[in-house]
């Protein structure tokens, strides 16, 4: 590809060269740079373009890591002053400034993790450079184009990343910062056929932000959220994000341990889904369904449930699934069979090891990506091993765990740790399991 190419866009080279440089530095910040490819179409909707105008240029694998920003950095002139690294054939530069400017002071965070809150502030740069984001005045409202839209769900994807791997408690306000910002670009003028994936960008964006303020432990705020984004979504009769948007609901529900109202609200979704509820959808809200329904003690059905959430899933062909449910892989239902397991262990200790098996399974297949998932599990194996009368290993997964936990931001995730008291009463009277014991209360009354 001719680097006369972005010569004859001068307009698209501006939006490039206003926010590459930006999104380098946040990505360069972010915790598992490196480990986690990032897809050409995420980066096409950061510089405003199309996913085959990119690959014009970068030629390589659909998924490529940071490394290759410094290559897109070449081919589009992006000033390298702007840039955390040192460009091939130039003198090498003190890095320090670059990699903190955009590392405000008031943002919101779990601790010091300075690294964590330059990336939420490069990505709220981008949002503003893209016009997404105002600062203490709102965005001037403007015609939207289909460029809007990919840059807005270019920002929530990362925003999604930075979930998984830190946990909510770290971003919610941010997100909800841009979630009401993107939500009055419903009024702007748009050509009608982007309506629909408008409104499901911006209902995608309430989502979101409910979905880290339920794991910060904000529930009000969580429900707020989700009754804006399912509004949204209503308004275009697009029923998969709905049931999306509900199946969070659902997920708190639960969390808060509602599980009659969590089973209603799964239940009433699926009916109103129809032939619109894809393999994936239907494993998903099946496997959230049996969760409720081993909970209230009807293990039976629990587990005719899952049956048909497994014939599902494998079912799925992920080309015809909506891109919602692209976090939905094997790990997350595997977990439903464990949760299942441990609900049936409490009243049977002979289910146990079956409830061990399911959470190793679960935690092997989950990515390096999704961090929350994998400590959720782990503190499911945790519980597992204590019902099946294995406190040694428990504790030993346990303790891992409470480090881990350290490093998040994630209400859910303590909550879940201080919930591993009701099933460590067997072997109470371990010294080991004692002390276990007092750094869970410990950190029940940090959290309180």
């Amino acid at each position: 590809m001719p680097a006369s190419f972005w010569d004859h866009e001068p307009v698209r080279l501006a939006l490039a060269e206003r926010h590459l440089g930006r999104v380098i530095r946040a990505y360069r910040c972010h915790p598992y740079h490196g480990r986690v490819a990032l897809p050409q179409s995420v980066v096409a909707g950061w510089l405003g373009i199309t996913q085959a105008q990119l690959s014009r240029v970068e030629n390589g694998p659909p998924l490529v890591h940071l490394d290759r920003l410094a290559h897109w950095a070449q081919l589009l002139r992006v000033p390298a002053g702007s840039l955390w690294f040192t460009l091939p054939g130039q003198p090498r530069r003190s890095t320090r400034k670059a990699e903190t400017a955009y590392a405000s002071t008031d943002l919101p965070g779990a601790g010091p993790d300075e690294g964590r809150r330059a990336l939420l502030a490069g990505i709220a740069a981008v949002a503003a450079g893209a016009g997404l984001l105002g600062g203490s005045e709102l965005v001037q409202p403007r015609r939207i184009g289909t460029a809007d839209i990919a840059r807005l769900n270019a920002v929530l994807e990362l925003y999604r990343s930075v979930d998984r791997e830190s946990g909510g408690g770290l971003l919610y306000r941010e997100v909800a910062r841009f979630a009401e910002s993107v939500y009055r670009m419903l009024d702007w003028s748009h050509p009608t056929g982007l309506t629909p994936p408008l409104i499901a960008a911006v209902a995608t964006a309430r989502q979101l932000a409910g979905w880290t303020a339920l794991d910060a432990g904000r529930h009000a705020d969580a429900q707020r959220h989700f009754v804006a984004g399912e509004r949204a979504a209503l308004t275009s009769d697009n029923a998969p994000l709905v049931a999306m948007i509900r199946y969070a609901q659902a997920k708190q529900l639960q969390h808060l341990r509602h599980n009659r109202d969590a089973l209603a609200t799964l239940q009433l979704t699926f009916a109103q889904l129809g032939s619109n509820a894809t393999p994936a959808v239907r494993a998903l809200l099946w496997g959230a369904q049996a969760a409720s329904i081993a909970a209230l003690g009807d293990h039976q059905s629990a587990m005719r449930t899952l049956g048909k959430a497994s014939d599902q899933f494998e079912r799925i062909d992920k080309e015809r699934e909506p891109d919602w449910m692209g976090f939905y892989d094997h790990g997350e239902l595997l977990a439903q069979y464990g949760r299942v397991y441990r609900d049936m262990a409490r009243r049977d200790r002979r289910y146990a090891a079956e409830a061990v098996r399911w959470c190793r399974a679960s935690i092997a297949a989950f990515g390096a990506a999704n961090v929350r998932s994998t400590v959720f599990n782990e503190v499911g194996l945790c519980s597992a091993l204590f019902l099946a009368d294995e406190p040694e290993q428990a504790i030993a997964i346990g303790d891992r765990v409470l480090e881990k936990s350290q490093e998040m931001s994630s209400k859910r995730v303590i909550d879940r740790l201080i919930n591993l008291r009701r099933d460590l009463n067997r072997h109470r009277e371990r010294p080991e399991v004692s002390a276990f014991e007092r750094v869970l209360a410990a950190r029940a009354t940090a959290s309180a």
